[in-house]
């Protein structure tokens, strides 16, 4: 599959480069995919949460009533999680969300994403670019250009340039990312991929 290449100002440069099929040409793994992103989303997760249990509850541990005859449930104090204010049984504690994922799933799933996008059109290719200083309205441009700010663009950089990712930081929807933190997630919650010449060049040798 080939794919024409743009410069900044949305003109064609009458070049055209081919996306590798072994990365934007497979079957997409659905299953891949949701083992992926679900892993991403579970590591954002602090795994902060907590609430107190019967032995933790600051109260009175007198006995407030008879074991039986009382017509209703055994309460021991007032911290009983039967009544307000009491303990909670099995309640949330502290724990981290990570679990493993096979490095040879997690690229698959970022295929499957990728071809899903290339399926889609969803995939601009342009010529590697700059910006002399952090502007918003060089950014802007560039989207309005390319046709694609309204359809939330993912610019994929192959290393870290701040001017640019200074420039798109305070676009709504929009995001830069460099090749290394390119992941399924963001493919997939993207509305389009904007790649650079050179960031195509590093998925290759990343994924193959």
């Amino acid at each position: 599959m080939e794919v024409s290449v743009f410069n900044i100002k949305g003109e064609d440069t009458g070049r055209k480069v081919a996306l590798n099929e072994s990365i934007f040409g497979i079957e997409p793994n659905d299953h891949a995919i949701y083992l992926d992103v679900k892993q991403f989303m579970a590591n954002q997760r602090q795994g902060t949460h907590k609430s107190k249990e019967r032995s933790e509850i600051s109260g009175s541990t007198r006995k407030i009533g008879r074991q039986k005859g009382g017509g209703g449930a055994r309460r021991g104090d007032m911290n009983s999680p039967v009544l307000v204010g009491g303990g909670r049984v099995f309640g949330p504690k502290p724990r981290d969300y990570y679990f493993k994922l096979n490095k040879k799933v997690k690229a698959l799933a970022r295929k499957s994403a990728l071809s899903y996008k290339a399926q889609n059109d969803a995939i601009i290719v342009v010529e590697d670019f700059t910006f002399e200083a952090p502007k918003t309205k060089n950014f802007v441009e560039m989207t309005k250009n390319l046709k694609v700010s309204d359809k939330k663009p993912l610019v994929v950089l192959p290393e870290a340039n701040k001017n640019v990712y200074l420039s798109a930081r305070n676009v709504k929807d929009a995001n830069v990312q460099i090749i290394s933190g390119l992941n399924t997630y963001r493919v997939l919650n993207a509305g389009v991929l904007v790649l650079t010449e050179s960031a195509l060049s590093a998925i290759d040798n990343i994924l193959i």
